[in-house]
This record gives structure tokens, sequence and C-alpha cells, in this order.
């Protein structure tokens, strides 16, 4: 029998797809900031329609984020991966060209980040899905601890060079540079080797009761119920602030895109940070333990956040923004770890998507509600009110069993997937 490598450095696919990994998400993050920029700034969008743009962004998740867990049990992982890279490179690449023949319009906006979203579905539930087979259960947390890394990185990359490409070489631009990140990273997932898994035809059974399967495995236990509502809260507060910053930094503050690029930038430090710390702290007080407490600390920061204007209080906002996405890597090192660890490997995909349904509809929501407050009440009391939700998102886990969760819990039994697998990461 092969010796399994000490680390999953050690395996060439990892490393592979975490290249791949990382131009996806640096084509992911350069558009986070180029396309409400540019809505803003070239076609004149106001608050809702800010709120709009960023709802439709992340809509696919809850328009077919369950059933996608589903047939992604079924399909074979890297072309799924591939095809999503592929289909978000011509979407994005749509658009400096419509700008380029004057035929940019929000509509036109709207359909890009919606079918963007769509692809955005089944790459994330697909390459969350297979990590425990790539790498086995026994080193995810050092796993999650590297993609946690790569994301945090490709955050201050991508939304720090987002920024500074808008204010350089006109926002539409800045989109065609993501849009080539996205396509030298689909490229990049073709080199990868095909590996097989065990094999198990999929039962002759209907999509909404395997759907159904999912949401009950999540939501019956206490853990991962905890885990999907503290995240889920986090992120509606979250997007509530953001979608209303680019109004708040060009329009109320008169501050450049640099600016904000570096703001969003300081979110990736701070989850780089948090990624960092997550195993030592884990060691310390416990796997469990370890995202209560540092959801306690960190609570008044979520609040601070709030304070973001000129001068000083920019910098104390930007440093609250930091702790609280630091907290937000420690969750997700250990969270994703947890509930890769309570689920066995046939429901891998169901509770995967029912975690990105629960946890990208938040944001969807967030964007809607967000928009709606700002047109309605003003910008600033949208950014109180996701303030406060950021500030209260880690009572789920702090009262549940998780608060003194030292060891991360025995792995299921094993069981085969629905289809071969091959070796992917998340991008």
């Amino acid at each position: 029998m092969t010796e399994v490598p000490a680390s999953p450095w050690r395996l060439r696919d990892f490393r592979l797809l975490f290249a791949a990994g990382v131009l996806s998400h640096l084509g992911g993050n350069v558009g986070y900031v180029a396309v409400p920029l540019l809505a803003v700034t070239v076609l004149d969008a106001g608050p809702g329609q800010a709120g709009a743009l960023a709802a439709l962004s992340t809509a696919a998740f809850l328009l077919i984020g369950l059933p996608a867990g589903a047939w992604v049990d079924r399909l074979p992982a890297r072309r799924v991966l591939v095809a999503a890279d592929a289909a978000r490179a011509v979407l994005f690449a749509s658009v400096p060209v419509a700008w380029w023949l004057d035929r940019l319009s929000l509509p036109q906006l709207y359909v890009v980040v919606l079918l963007s979203g769509c692809a955005t579905v089944f790459f994330d539930v697909g390459s969350q899905s297979v990590l425990p087979e790539l790498v086995g259960r026994e080193r995810l947390v050092p796993a999650n601890a590297a993609i946690v890394g790569l994301m945090a990185g490709a955050t201050v990359a991508g939304r720090g060079a987002g920024g500074f490409l808008v204010q350089l070489c006109t926002a539409p631009l800045a989109v065609a540079g993501g849009a080539a990140a996205y396509l030298a990273s689909a490229v990049g997932l073709t080199r990868i080797r095909r590996r097989d898994g065990p094999l198990r035809q999929p039962a002759a059974r209907r999509l909404r009761t395997e759907v159904a399967e999912g949401l009950r495995h999540v939501l019956g236990s206490r853990e991962l119920r905890a885990l999907a509502l503290t995240a889920a809260l986090g992120n509606l507060g979250a997007q509530m602030v953001n979608v209303m910053l680019p109004v708040l930094f060009t329009r109320e503050l008169g501050l450049p895109a640099g600016a904000l690029g570096v703001y969003w930038a300081a979110g990736g430090l701070g989850l780089l940070l948090g990624a960092a710390a997550a195993r030592r702290l884990a060691a310390r007080v416990g796997h469990g333990r370890a995202p209560a407490l540092a959801g306690l600390w960190c609570a008044p920061a979520g609040l601070g956040v709030a304070l973001v204007g000129n001068g000083p209080w920019l910098w104390t906002a930007g440093v609250c923004w930091l702790v609280v996405t630091a907290k937000t890597g420690i969750d997700n090192v250990l969270g994703v770890s947890l509930r890769q660890r309570l689920t066995p490997d046939a429901l891998l995909g169901r509770m995967n998507a029912t975690f990105r349904f629960l946890l990208t509809g938040a944001v969807a929501v967030g964007s809607a509600l967000g928009g709606l407050l700002g047109q309605t009440l003003g910008v600033r009391a949208a950014i109180w009110t996701g303030a406060v939700c950021l500030a209260a998102a880690f009572l789920p886990v702090f009262c549940s069993p998780l608060r003194t969760l030292r060891a991360l819990p025995p792995a299921p039994a094993p069981s085969c997937r629905t289809t071969t697998t091959e070796e992917v990461i998340p991008g």
C-alpha cells in the first residue's frame, strides 16, 4: 500500500490546482472591485442599482445552489471546474468589448454577474466536496489553512490591484484583466491528472429527495446548524457594509478608487492572519472553542467597521475590518474542517451545497437589503445595520456544543461517491 505523503504540498496535483486557484481567485477579486466601480463611475448607478448588482452576483446560490450539490456528486469534478472558469472568462470579457463598442449598459452587467454567479456555484461546491478525498480527512486542517491563505492572498492582491487598475486604466480594462485570470486558471486546470475514486451508480431517486437529504444533514445537526447560522449572519452583515462602500468612498468621502481597493485588501490581510493563527489557536484552546471564543473577542470590532470616514476614522474602521476578517479566516479553516469531518463522503456535495446556499444566499439578501436601506434611509444607516449583524454573528456557535469541543470529531465511515472523482481545490 502506498504511503500517504505527510503534507498536502507533496501532492503534485494539489500544487497545480493551488496555482490555478490563485488565478481564479485573482480574477474574481479584481472583478469584485472593478464591476461595482464601473457601474457607479461609468454607468452612474445609484445605491439601489449597486445593491441590485451585488445581489444578482450571488443570487445563483439561491436559485440553483441546493440542486447543484446533487449534480456535482454525479459529475466529473475537473470538467466542472474548467467549464466554470471558461464561462466566467467569456462573460467578463464581454464587458470591455461592449464598452469599446459603446454598447455597455446596466442590464448587461446584471446578466454578466448573474451567469458568472451560476458558474461560481458549481466551482465552489465541486472544489470543496473532493478536497477530503484528495488530501485525506486527517490533513483537512492544514489543507484548508493553505486554501484560506490562498483566498486571503488573492483578496489582498486582487482587490488592491483592482482598485489601482480602475484608477490607472479605467474599470472596463480592469474587468478584462479579471477575464484573463479566469482563462489562465481554466488552462491550468486541464493539466491536472484524472484521479478515479470508488464507483457507485447513482440511485434512481428524484433530485428533490437527494437535496432534502443534504438539508436534513446540515439543519438536523446542532453543530452544523450553528456553523451555518454564524457564517450566514456574518455574510449578511459584511455584504450590507460592502455594497455601500463604493457609493460612500466615491460620492460622500470623495476618495479615489485606489483607497477602496486598499481598504478591501486589508480584509484579505485579515483573512491571511486568521488562517495562519487558526491551527495554533485550535491546538491551544480546542477546535470548537477557538471559533466560539474568537467571535466573542472580535465582536466589538464589528461595530467599529461602521466608523469609516475621512482622516483617522478611515484607519480606525480599516483596523476593525482587519480584525473582523481575521476572525473569518479562523472560521474558514476550523469551521470548514469541522463540517467536512462531520459529513460522510456520499453527502459532501450536498452538505457543501447547503452551506453555500445559506451562506451565499445571505450575501444576496445582504446586497438587496443594503441597497434598499441605502436608498431609503441613507448609506450610513445601511452600514450601521450591517455592523450590528457582524457584531452579533458569533452567538450561534458560542451558544452551541462547539464551545466545549476541543478535538476534531472522528471521521465518519468511508463511503463511495456517486461518480469518478478528480483532484481539485477551491478556486
